[in-house]
This record gives structure tokens, sequence and C-alpha cells, in this order.
């Protein structure tokens, strides 16, 4: 079990006034600039989360990229990471920061952040909700993916709902949004297992400013294919294998799959050419093109080349796949704010500040 930090409501359910104001001050920003936000803003960077956008362009061209052709180019494997020391986001979620857009950005395009809540278990807790408090983003999507426990989420365009093991939150900020994360009251009261995946995914420079959305993708909507040769399943939440499209309607072309492998198969995934690709190993052993990676590791393949090949090597092994179509444009971020230029973030900050992101429903 996870050491749980003390109860510190003013910094778990920061105000909006205090968070106006920290903005303001010493603002700094890069073309990369690393992701720092101040702790009472902080955009729950740690959760898995994955926006989808109205668009859906991604959609469509994600499912033709991947087939059932096998490339006879690989992909390279050209960085395997391990999981950092954990840090908590909130007091609700406990993550490792496995990568952020301060660093490697144009290398993982369109993919900007992903934190895992690695498996962990909270005590039940009847008098208090852990999570994070409100705060603000604009100008890419968030996607969390629970694999246990249960999270609510409330926002300012009044969408809001409880996901839980195998549910997808897919949160596009777009032209901006506040929203806050918690346990579920259920999950709180009981507690229990816990264990999440958030993903920022990048908008192209067209999308930065479209209306914020919010999809509820639940488990039983999200298709389960049957990998060849009994080598196991992979769960499609957004593009698309074997005929199968995910629910997660994107703006820009990728594939979000869950790959679950069998004790000593192999299964072939190849992905197109020229698409970054990334893949997070959840539990076991996996041979990825050759190179073996270990339980929270995170694997970067080249751009180049098709081919990937995937083998469990001892036991069971789980995968978090994510390949997209890169967005070659620049990015600058402060905190919770990824656009394309300073003075976009600058009117980000200022935007925020005089309300134009909305209020949270009461």
């Amino acid at each position: 079990m996870v050491s749980e930090p003390p109860l510190i409501p003013s910094i778990v359910r920061p105000d909006i006034r205090s968070m106006q104001t920290l903005l303001l001050e010493g603002i700094t920003m890069t073309a990369t600039t690393s992701h720092t936000p101040n702790t009472s803003v902080n955009p729950m960077s740690g959760l898995a989360t994955a926006p989808g956008g109205a668009a859906t362009a991604g959609n469509a061209a994600a499912s033709g990229a991947t087939t059932t052709d096998i490339a006879t180019t690989p992909k390279a494997v050209i960085h395997v990471g391990d999981k950092p020391p954990r840090h908590w986001v909130g007091d609700g979620f406990p993550v490792h920061g496995m990568f952020d857009y301060g660093q490697g950005a144009d290398q993982r395009s369109p993919f900007l952040l992903m934190d895992y809540a690695a498996p962990t278990s909270f005590t039940p807790n009847s008098g208090h909700r852990r999570g994070v408090g409100a705060h603000p983003h604009r100008g890419f999507e968030t996607v969390t993916i629970v694999y246990d426990g249960e999270v609510e989420h409330r926002d300012s365009t009044g969408a809001g709902g409880v996901i839980g093991a195998g549910d997808v939150q897919w949160m596009t900020a777009g032209g901006g949004i506040i929203h806050e994360e918690f346990h579920s009251d259920a999950y709180s009261r009981r507690g229990g297992p816990f264990q999440m995946v958030q993903l920022w995914v990048n908008l192209p420079a067209r999308d930065k400013m479209t209306p914020a959305r919010y999809q509820s993708i639940t488990a039983d909507t999200i298709p389960s294919v049957r990998l060849a040769g009994g080598a196991g399943q992979a769960r499609i939440i957004a593009g698309r294998l074997e005929g199968h499209t995910g629910p997660a309607q994107t703006h820009t072309p990728m594939n979000v799959w869950d790959v679950r492998l069998s004790a000593g198969t192999e299964a072939k995934l190849p992905q197109p050419a020229g698409w970054t690709t990334l893949l997070l190993v959840q539990a076991g052993t996996v041979r990825v093109n050759g190179h073996a990676v270990g339980e929270g590791q995170l694997v970067t393949l080249t751009r180049e080349g098709s081919g990937l090949t995937l083998e469990a090597l001892d036991g069971d092994a789980r995968v978090l796949l994510l390949a997209g179509e890169p967005i070659d444009e620049p990015v600058v971020g402060h905190g919770p704010f990824v656009m394309n230029s300073r003075d976009e973030i600058r009117q980000a900050i200022a935007d925020f500040n005089s309300g134009r992101f909305g209020n949270m429903p009461r």
C-alpha cells in the first residue's frame, strides 16, 4: 500500500482566485517549457487522460493505417526508460511521470505527457475524497484510462461522471476548460486497488481553440480484438485494428490500444511508417522488436519503419500502445496551457483570469 500524504484541503481544493494570482507570477517559458506547474494549479498531469476531439478525421485516417499486412521493415527501438520515482498529484494520485512536454516533445508528438499510477491501494476513507481540485487547461486533450478504482470528473461545461475499471475519459480542453478529478464517493468509502494512466495529447494549431468537450467511454463500448495465434487480445480505445474501430474521436490520427499477451506468445502489431510509437509495459517482460523491456519501462521507437513485434517472455504481459501521426508544430507550454507561441500562452492566462474559461457548477 502506498504511503498516503497528509490531508491539506487548501492545496487539494485550491481557490480559483489564488490560482489566478499564481498564474500571474513568475511566468517563464521556452519553446519546449518544462512541465513544472505550480502545485496549486497542478493540471492533473498525472492521470492517464486522453482527450478526444469533435473531429472524426483522426479515426478516419487511423482506420486505414493499421492492417493485418505485416510490414517488412521494423521500427527500431531508440530508447527504453525506467519509471522515475513516484510523486503525488493532489492527494489522490501517486504517479510516475513517464514523460512530459519539457523534453523530447518532438520525438513523442502528438503525445505531450504520461503519468502512470502504478498498482497501489487506498484504505477506506469516508470523511474526505482524495483528488485534485478545480484547475484550468487549454490547447490539448487529456485521456484518463482507469484499470482499478474509480475517478469522478466535473468540469465548467457542465459535463461529468464516474469512470471505473476499464473505462476511459477523453476530455478536449480546446479553447479552455476548468475541471476537477476526485476518487468517487463509493471508492472512497470502500478503498481498494487503484491503477490508471493519464495522457496529454496535443492539438494541432487549427484545433487549439476548439470548443471544450468531454467523452465518457465505458468499457462495454471498447472493442476487444483477439490476436492471431492465441497471442492475447487488444482493446481498441482509439484507432483501428482488424476491422474494429475504437470509440474515441480524435483530432489527428492515432492508435491507443490496451494489449494483453499470453505467456510465451508473439503478436505482430504493425504501425504506420512516419508515426510516433510508444509502449508502456505495465506487467511482465516483453521483447519489443528484439529488445527485452520490463515492467514499468517505456519504449520509444523510430518513426521510420512499420513492423512491430511483441513477445511475452515470462508470464502474461500487459502493454499500453500509443501510436500517432506527429504534429510538427512548435510546442510552447506553461503548466496547464500548451500552445504554439508565448503570446498565445499570455492570452490563455489573461482569458483564464477574466473568466472566459467558465465556472465550475455548484
